[in-house]
């Protein structure tokens, strides 16, 4: 099955990317409407074990596994545009149009862009053109983070994001960088920078 955006993982970063991305749907862009996005997540987000105190406008106290199912709500409750799938992806290969995406149990989607957002604790997907190196922003060792133009392009068509894109282990900032990453990829196919803003409707 295709996909205009395959995302690998389905944790702060990458739900925050999914959400990002139907968020630009039903707004009159012709070049986004009708797009079509999978997330494929493994389950293993490190957000699963964590409580929250210092998120901005969520409630201390919150723990990860309801924030995350929250989003997943709130992608949902926007429209249909997004898939969200069990699995664990074991190789992408090709370029940007043409990516095909495999996972252990033998499931290929294809896909015009793919973002890889999987977490930080290793990268054992078979993936060309992927330079994997030591982490320096995580408090404890042997975490990774895969090389990108500081603008978390690996190569075109290739995005990164989340911890594994360098950031700090903080959810706002994994979530900020998943957010950034569909703007790259809406503004690439808008041909110029955009960014979503809503508003209140006008009272009559």
């Amino acid at each position: 099955m295709r996909y205009d955006v395959v995302i690998v993982g389905g944790g702060p970063a990458g739900l925050s990317c999914a959400l990002t991305l139907a968020s630009s749907q039903g707004r009159g862009w012709k070049w986004a409407e009708g797009k079509k996005f999978l997330v494929i997540d493994e389950g293993n987000s490190d957000l699963n074990k964590a409580m929250l105190k210092n998120v901005p406008g969520i409630p201390i106290g919150t723990l990860g596994p309801e924030l995350l199912e929250k989003i997943r709500e709130q992608i949902k409750e926007l429209n249909d545009s997004v898939e969200i799938k069990q699995g664990k992806v074991v190789k992408v290969e090709g370029e940007k149009g043409n990516f095909k995406v495999y996972t252990e149990s033998g499931e290929v989607y294809e896909a015009e862009y793919v973002v890889l957002a999987p977490g930080f604790h290793k990268f054992e997907i078979e993936c060309e053109g992927v330079e994997v190196v030591d982490n320096p922003k995580s408090p404890k060792p042997g975490r990774v983070m895969i090389k990108h133009d500081g603008d978390y392009k690996v190569r075109e068509g290739l995005f990164v994001a989340g911890l594994l894109a360098g950031v700090s282990s903080m959810f706002t900032a994994a979530a900020g960088s998943g957010v950034q990453v569909a703007i790259n990829i809406l503004s690439e196919w808008a041909g110029k920078p955009i960014v979503i803003h809503d508003v209140p409707p006008k009272k009559e």
